[in-house]
């Protein structure tokens, strides 16, 4: 016969589980099941029909042929231009030269041509920055 090992840790043998009684023959009764309530019918309320959605019109304000300043026309060029088309152009300058900071890609490094624009300073931001080219447009 082997020899029974003794248990070198300290914490006691567990013990075994409990056992459960046994059934008896006779089950007890079980409640019956909760009645669901009966949800009710919600009536939809009858709208009138939508008219059909118009196509947005642009503002006439931003639509307007504004000239630039001989500064600003250096970037975007002379001619008569929508306050939309000088953001998109100075934009499109912006992006070819690389000019937007690398870190914080809100800020604008000025070069030559956008820090007389931008008043002398060397780095705007891109909310200020159409404050400082609206100055420019007449």
């Amino acid at each position: 016969m082997a020899a029974a090992k003794k248990s070198t840790s300290k914490t006691p043998a567990r013990k075994p589980a409990a056992k459960k009684p046994a059934a008896s023959a006779k089950a007890p009764a079980r409640k019956p099941a909760a009645k669901k309530p009966v949800a009710k019918k919600v009536v939809a309320k009858k709208t009138a029909p939508k008219a059909p959605a118009k196509k947005r019109t642009p503002n006439p304000a931003f639509m307007k042929a504004m000239t630039p300043s001989e500064v600003l026309a250096a970037v975007v060029g002379a001619l008569p231009l929508p306050r939309t088309e000088v953001v998109k152009k100075i934009w499109a300058y912006i992006k070819s030269n690389r000019l937007q900071d690398a870190i914080n890609r809100r800020m604008i490094n000025a070069d030559e041509k956008l820090k007389a624009i931008f008043g002398g300073k060397k780095q705007v931001s891109m909310f200020e920055m159409t404050k400082l080219v609206n100055k420019h447009l007449k």
